[in-house]
């Protein structure tokens, strides 16, 4: 999907234009793939706009440089601020937001600690990732041939920048087959995640989705969905899943920042259907929370 370009990038604690916001070719990262991000949303509310979950995105974002061992030259509360100017001052009502840690030239080979760690937010307007007949109406998955990265390999618990060729690999593989996602399996044979969404599945009225053991990233979409199904009373459990537990869920979804509330319509051309009522109506209430027409969820909402 390509990119609309807005007007500015915040760079180490400047604001640049977009098109000067630029990095050496010896940069580190670009080499080594170290380097730690998030993918957050800001929406429209009658309150103008408002950054959903703000603060919990930034708080994972040091957690992955924690495990990465990149010390952030800014504190939290300063990378907070400055992704509420950023939106502010390209003037988007809505936009998707990515904020990332990385290490910038004056070094390389393969021991990173020497580099100098630098911090972009950059923001555009965006779309639904998987498209809007995916969230009316649902997405054709497979599961891919490529799995999950172990926790000992890298650890799936840090959104890290280079481990994210293990998701377009099996992106790339569902695309070229004909479906619109791919889900990855553990290295022992659990449903992990998605490329980049957490997947629930609904059987009995129970939704379950895979703990992190299982290799899935701890989702700040998927504790937004976990809050508001148990909100409206359905049961809501983390349990290892194996593939066969897909082909034959009651209703099947996904979350997921850039996705949101996307349901699933078939796994590996073993039909689910329309989406369900459970899938419904989480996917209902977290599109009224995201734009602060929810009382009970309005700190969720960071107004810029």
């Amino acid at each position: 999907m390509p990119l609309t370009e807005s007007e500015k990038i915040w760079m180490d604690g400047e604001l640049v234009a977009w098109a000067d916001a630029k990095v050496h070719v010896l940069t580190h990262s670009l080499h080594y793939g170290l380097g730690v991000f998030e993918g957050i949303r800001a929406y429209e509310t009658s309150s103008g706009p408002a950054v959903f979950r703000l603060t919990d995105h930034i708080e994972r974002l040091y957690r992955s440089a924690k495990i990465f061992l990149l010390d952030i030259p800014f504190d939290l509360p300063t990378i907070v601020e400055a992704t509420k100017e950023t939106v502010r001052v390209n003037g988007l009502a809505s936009c998707y937001i990515r904020p990332i840690v990385y290490l910038g030239y004056g070094e390389m080979g393969l021991n990173p600690l020497p580099a100098p760690v630098n911090v972009s937010i950059a923001c555009w307007p965006w779309g639904s990732y998987l498209g809007d007949e995916g969230v009316a109406n649902g997405v054709r998955m497979m599961i891919s041939s490529w799995e999950r990265h172990s926790p000992n390999a890298m650890p799936p618990a840090a959104k890290g920048t280079g481990m994210y060729i293990n998701s377009s690999m099996a992106k790339v593989q569902a695309l070229k087959a004909g479906y619109d996602e791919a889900i990855m399996l553990s290295p022992q044979g659990y449903v992990s995640e998605c490329t980049g969404e957490n997947i629930f599945v609904v059987r009995d009225g129970v939704i379950i989705t895979p703990p992190v053991s299982a290799g899935a990233l701890e989702g700040i979409t998927q504790d937004s969905v976990a809050t508001i199904a148990r909100d409206l009373g359905f049961e809501y459990r983390e349990g290892n899943l194996l593939r066969s537990d897909l082909y034959t869920a009651d209703e099947a979804f996904l979350s997921g920042t850039a996705a949101e509330v996307v349901p699933v319509r078939s796994v590996d051309d073993r039909e689910l259907g329309e989406p369900g009522p459970i899938t419904r109506a989480v996917q209902e209430v977290f599109f009224q929370a995201v734009r602060g027409e929810v009382d009970q969820y309005k700190d969720w909402n960071e107004h810029v």
